[in-house]
Order: C-alpha cells, then sequence, then structure tokens
C-alpha cells in the first residue's frame, strides 16, 4: 500500500505554507522565469502559465497521489503573496526519508523565508509524518542555496561529482547547459535542535482540504 502526505497547511510566524492553487499561476509562471530560478532548475524556459497550470493541476497532485512527494506553496502570513515553493521528491516511506529543495521569488530574497519554510517543513516531516531523514541537494556554485542548509542545521555529507547541470545564459540570449558538482546534505531529527530561527513556538499545522 503507497503511503502519501496528507493534504496540510503549515503557519510560522511569517509563513503560511499550503498547497499550490490555479490563483497562483501567473505569480508562479513569473517566479519561475526569473534568471536565477531558471540557472539552478531544470524548468522550461520560458516558462508559461500553462506550464504553471499544469504543475498545479496535474503534476503536484499525481506525485502527492502515487507518494513520491509534495510540492507547497510559500506564502505570506499577512499579505498571502506567494514568495516561493517547498518541494519534497524521490520520497522513500520505508527508510522514511526525502529530498526537499526550495525556491524563492526574486521579489521576497534577502528576507530568510526560504530557510524558516525549510525548518517548519522539517519539523513537521519529523514530528508529525515521523519521518527520520531529509536530504537537501545544493548545485556546487548555489552558495544561496548552501547558506539555507547550513541555517537550519543540514550537515554536509559529500560532493556527488558532476552530477548536476546548471544554466547560464549563451551570446545569443538563450540558455547553454553546464556541468556542476551536487553537495549533498542531510538533516536528522536530532540536528534541529541546534537550527536557527526556531519555528516550533511561533507557528502550527492544521489540515488543508483544497489540494485541487
Amino acid at each position: 500500500m503507497t503511503s502519501t502526505f496528507p493534504n496540510i497547511s503549515i503557519s510560522t510566524e511569517r509563513l503560511v505554507l499550503r498547497p499550490l492553487d490555479t490563483d497562483d499561476v501567473p505569480a508562479l509562471a513569473e517566479m519561475m522565469n526569473d534568471e536565477q530560478v531558471a540557472a539552478w532548475t531544470d524548468v522550461p524556459r520560458p516558462f508559461t502559465e500553462q506550464d504553471a497550470r499544469t504543475w498545479i493541476t496535474g503534476q503536484a497532485p499525481a506525485e502527492r497521489a502515487a507518494g513520491h512527494g509534495l510540492d507547497l506553496a510559500v506564502t505570506e502570513f499577512l499579505t498571502q503573496r506567494l514568495v516561493g515553493v517547498i518541494r519534497l521528491t524521490r520520497t522513500n516511506w520505508h527508510v522514511r526519508s526525502t529530498e526537499m529543495s526550495y525556491i524563492v521569488a526574486p521579489w521576497a530574497r534577502g528576507e530568510g523565508y526560504a530557510s524558516e519554510a525549510a525548518l517548519a517543513t522539517a519539523q513537521w516531516l519529523f514530528g508529525d509524518q515521523k519521518f527520520e531523514r531529509v536530504e537537501l541537494r545544493t548545485a556546487a556554485d548555489n552558495t544561496a542555496s548552501q547558506q539555507v542548509a547550513q541555517k537550519i542545521g543540514c550537515i554536509s555529507e559529500g560532493v556527488l561529482r558532476g552530477a548536476c547541470i546548471a544554466h547560464v545564459r549563451a551570446e545569443d540570449g538563450g540558455w547553454s547547459d553546464v556541468r556542476t558538482d551536487f553537495i549533498v546534505w542531510s538533516l536528522l531529527p536530532e540536528d534541529i535542535e541546534g537550527a536557527d530561527g526556531q519555528l516550533a513556538d511561533t507557528g502550527g499545522f492544521a489540515p488543508y482540504t483544497d489540494w485541487n
């Protein structure tokens, strides 16, 4: 029997993490077309509103239903503005492990939202879902992503040489692929205690019923 993540809303002092909704289509498309997002992810370039709609209405619910992962919109508590996405992939329900990644919109960078959202998600995974391991993979040159991993208490485990494809602007304005390394990080339940920005007492978890 396949296990699946529940529909969930995770609250912190400043953020609400919830399932992606079709109302997010314009902001999600704009976020994914940002130069930094395009450089470090394998999303279509350009990323259209139809791509965003397909992700929200097709790919995300299918991944969750199959037990493979979970995609959460990261929104500001006060404004409800979309400021990022948290993704859980490669979930192993027997080992109780999953891989986490995060994307932050260009209009929300520098606010600490990635670390706040990632730490809250990890706390939920370890507490409510009884997971034992969260893995992160950051491109060797993506220092911002590495700083988030360090801030939430992750331990660097090593390097996967030549395992990542990054993207750079070509002279003709298009994109070209560049091979680089992945740095592998892990987060275990005991690592959370030393993380910055403790969120356990500033938010809570609540069921979210409107995934689609």
